[in-house]
């Protein structure tokens, strides 16, 4: 088990201890569970769906890297799939905060990455941020998707977001978690047909600036992560974000980053290029190169 865990592991009821041993006492738990997984846990618990998000967020919040703020965030998302996926606060020193990764934008970004189609529910152990909100009005499940709170009842994004703006009032259709294609060919070597595909993925329909970046892991395994705008632009996140934010949840240190790879148009509105070599810099990693999208 990944020394993250063991802490509040041992904080967990004893049967969820028992049922969660195996999933967890892997190398690089990849900090999700399957719909046959939960079924197995809620079989084994006697819990149902909300109560057993809820068991699940101290082990969300231990992946946190809260270096900056020193406060622990959890989240977990639950795909109409069945799928749970954790999310948790990432800040990295040396950098701007605005690189900051929010717990719920772990968690919604962490479930699409693994192909999740549209999002049912997100529990988190704090009230979500005004910036949070706005980053979950970009979803395909619109203002209906469902937030639950310790001691609260169940409510609703809306609830937390009235009069909202969001991409309906831009007349954009295509909304996060939504299948994209942006037609680039991947080629060259695998690290860069990777990061072609994550770009490919990209969901940008305000500055049509796709983007992806790959990371290849000194173990040999890839990671990649694709840029998610936002109708309020702030609250978009980049895809080094997104990729380090999956690398992290799965237990990957910064070290373990051998080489990063960004896609992108070389006559894009924006750029990823000097805020992703920011970003990588600061946590020593020099190994980056960029392939032009044509």
């Amino acid at each position: 088990m990944h020394p993250r865990f063991e802490g509040v592991f041992a904080q967990l009821p004893a049967n969820l201890q028992s049922a969660l041993h195996p999933l967890l006492d892997i190398d690089h738990f990849p900090a999700m569970l399957s719909a046959q997984d939960v079924a197995s846990l809620r079989q084994q618990t006697d819990m149902d769906e909300a109560t057993l998000a809820f068991a699940l967020l101290p082990l969300a919040a231990a992946c946190a890297r809260p270096a900056i703020s020193h406060f622990h965030v959890g989240a977990i998302a639950r795909g109409i799939s069945g799928n749970l996926y954790f999310g948790a606060n990432m800040e990295f020193p040396g950098t701007m905060l605005q690189q900051t990764i929010h717990a719920e934008q772990s968690a919604v970004t962490h479930a699409w990455l693994r192909g999740e189609k549209q999002l049912a529910a997100i529990t988190v152990n704090y009230t979500p941020c005004g910036h949070c909100r706005q980053f979950m009005n970009e979803l395909n499940s619109g203002t209906d998707l469902r937030i639950d709170l310790p001691g609260r009842q169940p409510t609703t994004l809306g609830d937390y977001l009235p009069d909202a703006f969001g991409p309906v009032d831009l007349d954009i259709t295509t909304r996060l978690l939504d299948e994209e294609n942006h037609g680039f060919t991947p080629d060259g070597d695998a690290l860069s047909q990777a990061a072609i595909s994550a770009a490919n993925r990209s969901h940008a329909p305000y500055s049509q600036s796709p983007s992806g970046v790959a990371l290849e892991m000194k173990d040999g395994t890839f990671i990649c992560g694709s840029y998610a705008e936002n109708a309020a632009y702030n609250p978009s996140l980049p895809p080094l974000q997104a990729a380090l934010n999956v690398a992290y949840l799965s237990g990957y240190e910064s070290a373990d980053i051998a080489r990063a790879l960004l896609a992108e148009r070389p006559d894009a509105p924006i750029t990823q290029w000097e805020s992703t070599v920011a970003v990588l810099r600061s946590l020593e990693c020099l190994s980056l190169d960029r392939v032009l999208l044509r």
